[in-house]
């Protein structure tokens, strides 16, 4: 693998996410911030964020799959949410609890959580970029 995760000394540990990444690969891998969308197009979970978030983070399973990788490769998350609050931290680990079963694995890359106004259609409550580094 090309990436190692690391809570150093003198950072909080945060069980949602690691602080560090560390790329040793040779390929980067940027992938455009994923919706809600299934696979035909169509808006999965509307008005519910853990359901949102759970579908965001497969469709970047998705992705990573496509071209080699996985999450085991991601280096950084970034997640942007409408109008977010920090009660809504509960739905949002949810969905991800939800998409790591899924998946098989703890997406605990170091991230970004962002609020934002609103995102490109109006049944969007979430989207997460990623960067990845494969060997």
């Amino acid at each position: 693998m090309a990436i190692t995760l690391v809570n150093p000394g003198g950072l909080p540990e945060v069980d949602a996410y690691r602080q560090v990444s560390i790329a040793t690969g040779s390929k980067l891998v940027f992938l455009a911030g994923q919706v809600a969308w299934d696979a035909d197009g169509a808006t999965v979970g509307r008005g519910d964020l853990a359901a949102q978030v759970e579908q965001c983070y497969l469709n970047v399973g998705t992705a990573l799959a496509a071209v080699g990788g996985s999450f085991a490769d991601v280096a950084k998350l970034t997640v942007y949410v409408v109008d977010w609050t920090p009660d809504k931290m509960p739905r949002f680990l949810a969905g991800v609890a939800r998409a790591a079963e899924k998946l098989g694995t703890t997406p605990v890359p170091p991230g970004t959580l962002i609020g934002v106004a609103a995102l490109d259609v109006p049944d969007h409550l979430v989207e997460v970029e990623a960067t990845a580094v494969l060997d």
